[in-house]
C-alpha cells in the first residue's frame, strides 16, 4: 500500500516536471514601433537642456499669476482627479492578473442537514477545502499580466497627457482674458477720446462753424466704439469661467487672482502721443505696459526627441505593447491546458442522537487534469486573428499619433513666426496711426484739415490698436501650442499624488484597498523591486 502512494507520488511529480520544464510563451514578443521618420529640419541633438525648458514652460512667461493658476489647476482639476482614478483601476486589474498565477480555485465548503428515514431521524455534515492550479504551460497568464502591465502604464502616461492638456487650456484662457481686459482698456480710452471729440464738434455746431452732420457722424463713431465693450466683456468673462473650471473652483474664487497690476495699464492716450513725439514709440515702450503675458521666443529647430516623449505618444505605444500580449492570451487556447487538482474533506451521517466521530469519514485527492477544446469550428483562431488584427490597428494608431504630433509641432512654429511677423507691421500701423491722429487732431482744431479727416485718423487708430492687441495674444497662444504639441507640462508635477489625501481618506473608508493608494504603487515604482 506504502509502495503504491509512493508510486503514485513519484508520477505526480515527474508529471509536473514534464510540465514545468516544457513551459513556453506562445504570442509575438513586442518589438517597439521603429523610429518614424520626421521633418529634416528638425534635430536630433542632446535634449536634457530643452527638456527642462519644455517641463515648466509656464515660467518662461515670467508672470507670476499664470504659475500659481497651473500650479493650482495641476492639484484642483477635476479632469485630471478622474485620470488620477482611472491609474488606480489600472492597477487593481495588474493585481487581478497576478494573483492568476497562484491556484485559481482555492474553495472551502460546509453542509450540515437532518434527514428523515424508516420512521427515524439522522443527521449529515461535511466539509471540504478544494484546490485547483491551472498550470501556465503556454505562457496564458505571463502574458496576462503583460498585457495589463502595458495597460497600467499607458494609464500613467494618460494622466500626464492630461497634465499636459489641461495647463496649456489655462493658459490659453489667461492669455485670452488678458488679451480682453487690455482690448477693454484701449477701447475705454478710445470711447473717451472721441467723446471728446463730440464735446468738440458740438461746439463747433453751436458756433455755426459745422453741420449737424459733423456731430452726428462722430456720435455714431462714439456708439459704434463703445458697442464693441459688452462683447469684449462677455469675452472677458467666459475666459474666467473656464479657468473656474479648470482650477475646479467658482469664479468668485478666481477673479481677485486676475486683477491687473497698476504698474503695467496702459497709459493714457497724452503720454503715448508723448513718446511717439518725442522719441517714437517702440514695441519695447508700448509692450511694458501690457497686461498680455509676454511669450518667450521658442527654439527652433526642434529636437525630434523631445516630441518622441510625448505622452499621448507613449499612451498608444503602450496600447500597442497591451494588445500585442493579447494575442498570446488568446492563442493560449489553441492548445491543452493542464491543471494540478486537489481536494481534502470530511463527511458523515449519524443518528441524531449519536456524536460525529470522523473516524472513517476523511476523504482527500490529488491529481494532474487535462481540458482541450478540440472541436470549436475554429472560433479560437478567429479570436487570435481578431486580436492580431487590433494590435496592427494600434500600430496604426500610434502612426497616426506621430504625424499629428509632428502637425501640431509645425503649425505652432508656422504660427508663432509668422505673427510675429505680423506684428511688426500691426505695430508700424499703431505708431503711424497715433501719429497721425495727433497731427489731424491740432490741424482740425486750427481750421486746417476737414472734420471727416480727423474722424477717420481715430477710427483708424481705434482699430489698430485692437488688432495689434490681439495680435500679441495669438503670439503668447502660439507659443503655449508649440509647448504643448511638444508634451511640455506634465514633468513638474511626476511626483505629485495621482489621487489627494481627501480621495484617499473616502476610498480607504469604504474599501480596503491594502497599499494600492500608495504614491509608489501608483506611480508604478513597487514593479521595478
Amino acid at each position: 500500500m506504502r509502495e503504491g502512494i509512493a508510486l503514485n507520488r513519484r508520477g505526480i511529480t515527474l508529471v509536473l516536471v514534464l510540465l514545468l520544464t516544457g513551459c513556453t510563451t506562445v504570442g509575438p514578443d513586442f518589438q517597439s514601433p521603429a523610429t518614424p521618420q520626421l521633418p529634416a529640419q528638425w534635430s536630433r541633438q542632446e535634449v536634457a537642456q530643452h527638456t527642462r525648458e519644455i517641463g515648466a514652460w509656464w515660467d518662461l512667461f515670467n508672470d507670476p499669476v499664470l504659475s500659481q493658476l497651473i500650479v493650482r489647476g495641476a492639484q484642483q482639476n477635476l479632469a485630471i482627479a478622474a485620470a488620477g482614478l482611472r491609474i488606480v483601476q489600472a492597477r487593481a486589474a495588474l493585481g487581478i492578473s497576478d494573483a492568476l498565477l497562484f491556484p485559481q480555485q482555492q474553495q472551502v465548503d460546509g453542509n450540515f442537514s437532518g434527514l428523515y428515514r424508516n420512521e427515524d431521524w439522522f443527521k449529515s455534515a461535511g466539509a471540504s477545502l478544494d484546490v485547483g492550479w491551472e498550470m501556465d504551460i503556454w505562457g496564458k497568464y505571463a502574458r496576462g499580466i503583460e498585457s495589463s502591465e502595458a495597460s497600467f502604464y499607458a494609464s500613467i502616461a494618460s494622466y500626464h497627457d492630461v497634465l499636459v492638456s489641461i495647463s496649456a487650456e489655462i493658459a490659453r484662457n489667461y492669455i485670452n482674458y488678458r488679451t480682453a481686459q487690455e482690448r477693454m482698456y484701449l477701447s475705454r480710452q478710445n470711447i473717451a477720446i472721441q467723446q471728446r471729440v463730440v464735446e468738440m464738434t458740438q461746439v463747433q455746431f453751436d458756433a455755426g462753424n459745422v453741420s449737424e452732420l459733423d456731430v452726428q457722424q462722430a456720435k455714431a463713431q462714439l456708439y459704434g466704439t463703445q458697442s464693441a465693450l459688452p462683447a469684449l466683456n462677455l469675452a472677458r468673462l467666459q475666459a474666467l469661467n473656464a479657468i473656474a473650471v479648470l482650477l475646479g473652483a467658482i469664479p468668485e474664487e478666481i477673479a481677485p487672482m486676475l486683477l491687473p497690476d497698476r504698474d503695467r495699464k496702459i497709459p493714457d492716450l497724452e503720454k503715448r502721443i508723448g513718446e511717439t513725439n518725442r522719441h517714437g514709440t517702440t514695441v519695447t515702450d508700448y509692450g511694458k505696459y501690457s497686461v498680455i503675458p509676454h511669450a518667450p521666443v521658442p527654439r527652433h529647430p526642434v529636437d525630434a526627441q523631445v516630441v518622441m516623449r510625448r505622452p499621448d505618444l507613449r499612451v498608444a505605444e503602450l496600447q500597442a505593447r497591451a494588445q500585442s500580449a493579447r494575442i498570446g492570451l488568446a492563442e493560449a487556447d489553441l492548445y491543452p491546458q493542464f491543471f494540478l487538482l486537489g481536494s481534502f474533506g470530511v463527511s458523515q451521517t449519524v443518528r441524531s442522537s449519536n456524536s460525529f466521530d470522523l473516524s472513517d469519514s476523511v476523504t482527500a485527492t490529488i491529481g494532474p487534469g487535462l481540458s482541450w477544446n478540440i472541436f470549436d469550428y475554429d472560433r479560437t483562431r478567429n479570436r487570435v486573428r481578431i486580436e492580431d488584427a487590433l494590435f496592427q490597428e494600434s500600430l496604426t494608431n500610434y502612426n497616426q499619433s506621430v504625424l499629428d504630433a509632428v502637425r501640431e509641432v509645425t503649425d505652432a512654429l508656422e504660427g508663432y513666426y509668422n505673427n510675429v511677423e505680423k506684428s511688426k507691421f500691426d505695430f508700424g500701423a499703431v505708431e503711424a496711426s497715433i501719429r497721425a491722429f495727433n497731427i489731424s487732431f491740432n490741424q482740425y482744431n486750427n481750421g486746417l484739415v476737414s472734420y471727416q479727416r480727423l474722424l477717420s485718423t481715430v477710427e483708424t487708430m481705434t482699430l489698430r490698436e485692437d488688432a495689434y492687441a490681439q495680435t500679441r495674444g495669438n503670439i503668447a497662444n502660439q507659443v503655449v501650442g508649440l509647448y504643448k504639441a511638444l508634451g511640455g507640462g506634465w514633468e513638474p508635477f511626476r511626483t505629485q499624488p495621482v489621487v489627494n489625501t481627501e480621495t484617499v481618506e473616502q476610498m480607504e473608508s469604504r474599501t480596503d484597498w491594502g497599499d494600492y493608494l500608495k504614491p509608489r504603487a501608483l506611480r508604478g515604482e513597487d514593479r521595478n523591486e
